[in-house]
């Protein structure tokens, strides 16, 4: 069983999507409009996404944009852990990637190394998504 987050935008979900593929060395492998599904659309919404993913290292996160349904309360309600084995990662250190998603965000909790032995950080990134980034120190 794998857990995979899906994330709901107000209307920038093809943006976030493409400042994380950046942070994280990723890339979207799936990304699908209003416009090209079946559904009817709107002008309004034709070119906002439907359904999309972003792969990073062995990470698959989903995410769309919530133009029909209420609006999103940004980033309350969940927060997502990246545990890094290493500190770094994928071609880039933790350190560099909380920086990037911190671009225009607010850090809640500098990284730094805690009494549980572990370098952790905790910050809002400019999209209203809450982090957590974790990396356990050989015990």
């Amino acid at each position: 069983m794998q857990l995979v987050p899906y994330l709901n935008f107000q209307g920038n979900c093809e943006e976030a999507l493409q400042f994380y593929a950046r942070c994280f060395n990723g890339e979207i492998v799936s990304l699908i409009r209003f416009g090209d599904s079946p559904m009817p659309d709107t002008e309004t919404y034709s070119q906002k996404i439907m359904h999309a993913q972003l792969k990073f290292g062995q990470v698959l996160v989903m995410a769309s944009d919530n133009v029909q349904g209420p609006a999103c309360q940004a980033g309350s309600m969940v927060h997502l852990s990246i545990d890094f084995p290493q500190q770094t990662e994928n071609g880039k250190d933790m350190d560099t990637i909380f920086q990037e998603l911190a671009e225009g965000g607010t850090v809640t909790m500098p990284l730094q190394k805690t009494f549980w032995n572990a370098y952790f950080g905790m910050l809002t990134d400019r999209y209203g998504i809450c982090w957590m980034f974790n990396h356990d120190f050989a015990a």
